[in-house]
């Protein structure tokens, strides 16, 4: 009877009380360290660490396999052709059954140790989420260089645009929740940039129950870091989301500013070509059309699309699709605006029509067939 049991509880699935949720790009050497690390932290706790691998190159998800085949602690979920840290999270989530969800970085920059004391934060006096802190007493930055301090500070009063909760680390990638609160506000995540905890705080109904738990931020070990120019433009991405995107999409804003830019180069190359060197109109509104396309494509591929830029032979091709969209578009914005004055439209009524109908279709259209797909070289963008 004794045999039958302890078979019975072998093949038996464990409840997991807690989903450690770390995404993952390029942690091979990282991987063994933490699973090693979380399993003294979490000694007592019926717990699963989910590494959402997002392609690495290095070989990352293959060894959490080998790892977890040995570990039935050990999960992961490696993503082809989807890149994004938040994006990583919420799929890690939704992956999970646990009560609890903890979410952790793959550097080994965040104390582990620190995880039993969320939990039993969590499971008392209604507290619904567990931030770990580097700015509440006792927390430290650790080997933080200056100026990343100093701009994670500054971070931290931009999310007050967005969030209205007293938070002293918004920007912390480190904290626990109860899966009834990540429920509640996942329809409403926009899962852009590497900043869910601000994600969270700001697509919440309603105010949530916050304990901040002090920790000091760790030295990277092995591996090397994954912030890059990329963090300021995803961080304005999800704060213009969060305070416009249920009224208009943030791109197409983005889009929109590009566009306003271009039309300033077109009529300064225009001038430049008409009145100052004296080149026939026809011929200076050519040439200030064809620069002012090439640099609108440029600029958008810069920041509009700076997820999803185009680099080398794509560059190229992106630019011919780009060029054929906009001149339909071109083409459509003169027709419907003709029109509408015919129809005795005011001409400058008839005219902005036409504008807004070009710029909707060469938006649309280039967001399908010029940067439809993401590069395989975006890297996930590691939390501080």
């Amino acid at each position: 009877m004794d045999s039958q049991n302890s078979v019975r509880a072998a093949i038996e699935p464990r409840a997991i009380d807690l989903s450690v949720v770390v995404p993952t790009y390029n942690e091979a050497e990282n991987v063994p360290l933490l699973i090693d690390k979380l399993t003294v932290a979490l000694a007592g706790v019926d717990w699963e660490v989910i590494f959402v691998d997002d392609d690495s190159r290095d070989g990352t998800a293959g060894i959490v396999r080998r790892l977890a085949r040995t570990n039935p602690n050990v999960r992961v979920l490696q993503r082809i052709g989807r890149r994004g840290l938040s994006s990583a999270t919420i799929e890690g989530a939704l992956a999970s059954s646990a009560p609890y969800i903890a979410v952790m970085d793959g550097d080994l920059q965040h104390d582990e140790r620190l995880l039993p004391r969320m939990l039993e934060a969590l499971r008392k006096d209604g507290t619904e989420i567990v931030v770990g802190s580097r700015f509440v007493p006792g927390g430290d930055v650790g080997e933080f260089a200056a100026n990343r301090i100093k701009i994670s500070k500054l971070g931290a009063r931009l999310a007050r645009l967005i969030v209205k909760q007293d938070l002293s680390d918004p920007m912390s990638g480190f904290f626990m929740l109860r899966r009834d609160v990540f429920e509640r506000v996942v329809r409403r995540l926009s899962a852009k940039g590497f900043k869910i905890l601000l994600d969270i705080f700001a697509s919440a109904p309603a105010p949530l129950k916050t304990v901040e738990l002090p920790f000091t931020f760790g030295s990277r070990i092995k591996g090397e870091s994954k912030l890059d120019t990329m963090v300021a433009w995803e961080y304005a991405m999800l704060l213009l989301d969060k305070m416009l995107g249920s009224y208009v999409p943030v791109r197409f804003l983005m889009y929109l500013g590009v566009g306003t830019f271009g039309l300033g180069i077109h009529f300064v190359v225009l001038w430049f070509a008409y009145k100052s060197n004296g080149a026939p109109f026809a011929e200076a509104q050519s040439i200030a059309t064809g620069i002012a396309m090439v640099f609108n494509y440029w600029l958008n591929n810069v920041i509009t699309y700076r997820d999803q830029r185009l680099k080398g032979v794509r560059f190229i091709y992106g630019f011919f699709s780009f060029a054929i969209i906009c001149s339909i578009g071109a083409l459509s914005n003169i027709g419907v605006a003709s029109y509408l004055f015919a129809e005795n439209q005011t001409w400058w009524v008839a005219g902005i029509i036409g504008v807004l109908l070009g710029t909707v279709w060469n938006y649309a259209m280039t967001s399908v067939f010029t940067w439809r797909v993401k590069p395989v070289d975006t890297k996930v963008v590691s939390e501080e």
